[in-house]
């Protein structure tokens, strides 16, 4: 046997025999990490000891409504009437039609209700949280948090909160605790990976999985050790592509994240366990999914304010990058004042990632054209708004639109922030018009008022369940902090 095949083979076998210890440990009740021998060094799998899952276990386990400003409070209610009003409005969307027929095929257990289906529909608590997940997220109108990741957190945990809340009668006050905690959870572990999005995976899928988990983990009221199974049990299943931008698949992200959140919880709340270094281990969470690191991120600060306070909220239904663009292109066509005919060019600045994430330049469809700098602002020029009908499939083969497209010219710039866009009209008279964004509509530097947000619901939730119906939901998510059952406002939007 030559020199170089006996040392392969003696690492193998020491690596296995670590492998076989480190599973008798667990099997008598030691920490999966817990272990140091040589192989396990070797293979990745030792102990650190850096505390940082553990710390932010034991925060997320820890903390009280009593400890929650009125502020956070108050955005996690606004979060709730958001999302429900979007997943209302993507109810009968054909995509989540599809996932919905698929799961009755294969002979879902009724145990909790779907959204917007008129029937009172329920499926398998997981079932639901996919289907709720996904109608949520599908028109792409879900809120967004930009501080220093681009997470749709809400449409990843409700879903799990509202089929786990439905089930154990979970109260209003646990709802809110729940998305407090995702908040933290989803958006600590993203700012500490600084190069994930660029490694492209989609964050609502990825991150959205962490914030799940830890929502359900302390909707249910696990301990600190459970909560920190529930974090690795979440992680390990977590994905997402961003390659499925403008799919079926995207918004099937955003279901399987809440997926993940209960199946996590459920599953860390009888004992099953996952690894003690999730995030930091050293090849934990934090450290495969990105090829930078900031750890320190996961727990800076905990506690001292809450990241829920920094949601932001669509007016436009599409990427939220392109929202600066929209705003542009709205504001130059108000000046302008003319036609699309008369238009030769549409010069929009934005910032790079805006290219880097929306460079479908001719959609073919409603869900690719979400994804599309220049269908949104030849769309929002048009028509001077950005709702759901601006990207639909009629839309994005509107002659007009296809031909206002081609003179749409986007040019990256380092100058502007990602809130930020300039755009300028040129007409075939020699009229020049130009309209610069400071902050989109939405944003937490420009907020959408507690009336708008309420006529976006009702907007969304009124064709589903009519205006009375749509009223008394709202009415009861402002008021969520009484409720004594989350199921009675999951059952009012069945």
């Amino acid at each position: 046997m030559s020199h170089t095949r006996r040392a392969v083979l003696q690492t193998g076998l020491a690596l296995t025999a670590g492998l076989v210890t480190a599973g008798r440990s667990q099997a008598q009740g030691v920490s999966p990490t817990a272990t140091t021998s040589p192989a396990a060094a070797a293979y990745g799998a030792a102990n650190l000891g850096l505390g940082v899952t553990k710390q932010l276990g034991e925060f997320l386990s820890g903390f009280k409504y009593e400890d929650l400003s009125p502020a956070a409070i108050h955005e996690a209610k606004r979060a709730v009437l958001d999302w429900v009003g979007c997943a209302l409005a993507g109810s009968q969307h054909p995509t989540p039609q599809i996932l919905i027929s698929t799961f009755k095929e294969m002979g879902s257990f009724a145990a909790a209700t779907v959204l917007g289906q008129k029937q009172g529909l329920k499926l398998s608590l997981l079932d639901a949280a996919v289907a709720n997940g996904q109608m949520g997220h599908v028109l792409d109108f879900d809120d967004t948090h930009l501080g220093g990741v681009i997470l749709h957190t809400s449409t990843a945990t409700i879903p799990a909160l509202f089929a786990l809340g439905e089930a154990r009668k979970a109260s209003g006050r646990a709802m809110i605790l729940g998305m407090v905690a995702a908040f933290e959870a989803g958006i600590r572990t993203g700012q500490a990976m600084p190069r994930h999005h660029h490694g492209g995976w989609h964050l609502t899928g990825t991150l959205g999985t962490v914030a799940a988990s830890a929502g359900a983990a302390k909707l249910l009221g696990l301990d600190a050790q459970q909560t920190i199974y529930a974090l690795g049990i979440g992680c390990t299943q977590a994905a997402g592509m961003q390659q499925n931008r403008g799919s079926d698949c995207k918004s099937l992200h955003a279901g399987k994240s809440a997926y993940h959140g209960v199946l996590a919880s459920m599953l860390a709340s009888k004992g099953f366990n996952s690894s003690a270094e999730i995030l930091d281990g050293s090849l934990g969470f934090v450290r495969i999914y990105s090829s930078t690191q900031n750890l320190a991120a996961v727990t800076a600060e905990l506690g001292k304010s809450w990241l829920i306070t920094g949601n932001g909220y669509k007016p436009y239904a599409c990427g939220v990058v392109l929202h600066p663009l929209i705003d542009a292109a709205i504001e130059a066509s108000r000046q302008a004042k003319t036609s699309a005919a008369d238009v030769t060019n549409l010069d929009i600045r934005v910032h790079p990632d805006v290219v880097r994430i929306t460079g479908v330049d001719a959609p073919g469809s409603g869900l690719m054209s979400k994804f599309s700098a220049n269908h949104a602002g030849a769309v929002a020029f048009i028509d001077q708004a950005g709702g759901v009908a601006q990207f639909s499939n009629e839309r994005a083969r509107e002659p007009a639109v296809q031909a206002l497209r081609q003179r749409v010219r986007i040019t990256a710039t380092n100058d502007l922030r990602l809130d930020q866009a300039v755009a300028t009209v040129t007409t075939r008279t020699g009229g020049v018009f130009e309209a610069k964004i400071e902050h989109a509509t939405g944003t937490a530097a420009n907020p959408i008022s507690d009336k708008d947000l309420e006529s976006k619901f009702l907007g969304n939730a009124s064709p589903n369940l009519g205006a009375a119906k749509a009223a008394a939901v709202a009415q009861q998510i402002w008021a969520l902090e009484q409720l004594a059952d989350v199921g009675e406002l999951v059952r009012l939007c069945g």
